[in-house]
């Protein structure tokens, strides 16, 4: 039987902190799997949903994007997988009695894990100018609101539309239709505080901004080299790819400024190895400072460079653009420099050349380590530069794998969710609606946040997600949700964002994925586009939380109808009646879907088309696949700071907070800790287990304090510390971002530490 959420927030002053682990997953996995699912679903309903979970005819993970193989297993999913099922699939309920008993101001108070444990949202919520509390408030008002405050802008313009990355495409491809007869390109979303960095990169180098490689590929590879990533916190099921390979003769480098246990050892559960030795993952693991990326792979092409025979010329001639002038600068590297940028000692540097010298197919995968850096555009950009000197795009078993992180944040991408679309796109969504499309570019994350603090948007309209926790510099961004006019949130649970209202505010509860969605038309399904551009069918299963929740698309459907009225000519009510309807006009406007409705019916569904992969044609300006020759850039620190990188804890998932431990970094019942290398540490005079306040410092001079974090020492490589988001998206100034992306630079903020008030 599930049990009941807590009634107080859970006090973690005091985290409890022992050895690390070495392994990731095996038995305590699956305990922890199991204990946390009874809590929210009970026995019968965690076996029904946890195995449906990732099936072919089920539903698709609200985790992360990580694709499934052709032979699934029957428990296909992985523990951090089912923490996301069973907080969807809960038995909890938060009710219009729940508000009437809790102001805004006393959710405003309460932890995001605490807000999240309440349950499932079951009517849609309104608070009014001025009031303390929601109250229950009918789907046609709500609309109603909605439509009140876009009527009265003077500008579309003044409205914003954010995307979580959970959005289906059918949800997505509605939703920037209407923003954009509504007459705006005001269509943020969760990449640009991800992977903005990784497409601005691959779409210039080669073409496409998605990597080029599908699972088959990882399988084949001779080696895999794995940057800035945890897979065995933040994709797990991606270390029993890395587990086959491995078996198929693969060998891994890890290269990241933290020992991560998923990349040490995979035990796993599925398999009688897994569940005693297990296998060891990483063959080379590079403890790299924070930021020092692209002086690794910048010396390493020189060293390629250098080596005879080592460059693919053929390839190089036949398909490259640029060579001369990367090739010059990759030979000015200097050792000396690349050393003191990276904290590697020369053996290593050298040990890995030998590795990539033997290997014929090589793989590099990423994620957000290497794409919130001031210079993440052109740290990628060496990567596809390393990759390119050998040949490794265009063939099997060789590529760029940017490992997405929510299920469906590509595919929404795809969708046409983007601040900054294709000409492309206007002309094909122009043709098929009859209609002409705004094509001044929008607002992305950050932008959208500075127009809200100044006054020019007054709406904000979020589909899923937890924007204001989300967001860097978290200061700013809640006092610019407080000035709109109105905030809308889409949600299946309770978050922060609820209680950082504008004037009005809104909550709106949907379907989740676990849920059966039945229309008038009859039940229908949604499709998704995993990290490999594998587009599939997700059909849930269980009865809605409540009957009084939408889906996605019948709520943009519905607003669209109020907002821009009966005489619009985009059929929103047969949309919302028959998904497939929304697919056949996908089809007509997005290159790689055509005949949709047929091909996704095949089980497992397609592959979208990918020129640099199966053609090896590369569609950029120049039409080849484009050499690159930026300045190395790395952080530099100030005496006695650290550069502190944001990350996930192990019972964490994005925002989103399932628990209080962080089982392989040997965490328990907190989160507000920060990871020091014992010898910074001593240098700082900073004991195991003092407590320390996090001052960021930024060339703007605005102090910006995180309090109360208790010091663990820990193997971080040195002159770099490690603490979780969303407690330290404080520090992120909002104007500290990527070049070109514009990104959040988050895993690069330069702290000083200071003794706290509550040691």
């Amino acid at each position: 039987m599930a049990t009941k959420p807590p009634q107080g927030d859970p006090v973690q002053d005091a985290p409890k902190v022992a050895e690390r682990k070495r392994a990731a997953a095996g038995l305590p996995a699956i305990g922890h799997t199991l204990r946390m699912a009874h809590q929210q679903m009970g026995v019968k309903r965690t076996a029904l949903t946890l195995l449906s979970v990732n099936q072919k005819d089920g539903f698709d993970c609200p985790g992360c994007a990580w694709p499934e193989p052709e032979h699934r297993h029957k428990a296909e999913f992985c523990e951090n997988g089912a923490k996301a099922v069973a907080e969807e699939a809960t038995l909890r309920r938060v009710t219009p009695e729940f508000f009437a008993a809790h102001p805004v101001s006393d959710l405003a108070r309460r932890s995001g894990y605490w807000l999240g444990q309440q349950g499932r949202l079951t009517h849609p919520m309104y608070l009014p100018e001025g009031a303390g509390h929601y109250e229950p408030v009918s789907w046609e008002r709500a609309f109603d609101i909605v439509a009140e405050e876009l009527t009265a802008l003077s500008s579309p313009d003044e409205a914003v539309f954010y995307t979580s990355g959970r959005t289906s495409n059918e949800a997505a491809f509605l939703y920037q239709l209407f923003a954009r007869k509504l007459g705006t390109n005001n269509l943020p979303d969760c990449s640009n505080m991800c992977h903005e960095s990784s497409g601005s990169a691959l779409s210039e180098t080669i073409g496409v901004g998605k990597g080029s490689v599908l699972l088959d590929d990882l399988y084949q590879a001779d080696l895999i080299v794995v940057a800035g990533q945890n897979p065995g916190t933040n994709h797990p099921r991606m270390l029993s790819a890395l587990e086959k390979a491995k078996a198929n003769g693969a060998r891994v480098v890890s290269v990241n400024p933290l020992p991560e246990a998923g990349l040490e050892r995979f035990k796993n559960p599925q398999t009688p190895k897994g569940l005693t030795a297990g296998t060891t993952l990483t063959d080379l693991f590079l403890q790299i400072r924070i930021g020092g990326d692209q002086a690794l792979f910048r010396l390493l092409n020189k060293l390629i460079l250098d080596t005879p025979g080592a460059v693919d010329e053929e390839f190089v001639r036949g398909h490259t653009h640029g060579f001369e002038q990367f090739a010059e600068a990759a030979r000015a590297a200097d050792w000396d420099e690349t050393l003191a940028a990276t904290g590697l000692a020369r053996e290593d540097v050298e040990r890995f050349l030998r590795m990539v010298l033997d290997s014929e197919r090589i793989v590099v995968c990423w994620a957000m380590g290497l794409t919130q850096h001031k210079h993440s555009v052109p740290m990628i950009r060496e990567i596809v530069n390393f990759l390119l000197l050998r040949g490794n795009i265009g063939r099997p078993g060789a590529g760029v794998c940017p490992v997405r992180g929510h299920s469906n944040v590509q595919g929404d991408r795809t969708m046409g969710i983007f601040e900054r679309p294709a000409p492309a796109f206007l002309d094909a969504l122009e043709r098929e609606f009859g209609f002409a499309p705004p094509r001044e570019h929008g607002y992305d994350v950050v932008r959208a946040i500075r127009a809200l603090r100044d006054g020019e948007a007054k709406v904000f309209f979020a589909m899923g997600g937890n924007f204001v926790s989300a967001s860097p510099d978290t200061e700013v961004t809640e006092a610019a949700m407080r000035r709109a006019r109105l905030t809308v949130h889409v949600s299946t649970k309770l978050n922060r964002s609820h209680a950082v209202t504008g004037a009005r505010a809104l909550i709106l509860p949907t379907l989740g994925r676990t849920e059966r969605d039945l229309q008038a038309s009859g039940e229908q399904f949604v499709t998704v586009e995993d990290s490999m551009g594998m587009v599939h069918a997700s059909r849930g299963r269980l009865e809605p939380a409540s009957p009084h929740l939408l889906s996605e698309p019948a709520i943009v459907c519905r607003l669209a109808r109020r907002v821009l009225g009966t005489e619009d000519d985009v059929p929103w009510e047969e949309f919302e009646k028959d998904y497939a309807t929304v697919r056949d006009r996908i089809a007509r406007v997005v290159p790689g879907f055509e005949d949709f409705n047929a091909r996704v019916a095949h089980p497992g569904g397609f592959a979208l088309p990918h020129a640099p992969r199966d053609e090896r044609r590369f569609p950029t300006a120049t039409g080849k696949a484009n050499f690159t020759a930026a300045p190395v850039e790395y952080p530099r620190l100030p005496e006695g700071r650290l550069l502190l990188q944001t990350l996930r804890s192990h019972d964490q998932y994005n925002t989103t907070i399932y628990g209080l431990d962080d089982r392989y970094r040997g965490i328990r019942n907190g989160r507000r800790v920060v990871l020091v290398n014992p010898d910074d540490a001593r240098a700082l005079k900073l004991a195991d287990g003092s407590y320390v306040d996090l001052v960021s410092e930024w060339k703007d001079g605005v102090e910006r304090r995180a309090p109360g974090f208790r010091v663990v020492h820990y193997p971080t490589a040195r002159g770099c510390a490690a603490a979780y988001y969303p407690e330290t998206n404080v520090l992120v100034p909002l104007d500290a971002t990527a070049d070109v992306s514009n990104t959040p630079a988050s895993k690069s903020v330069v702290v000083r530490l200071e003794q706290s008030a509550t040691d």
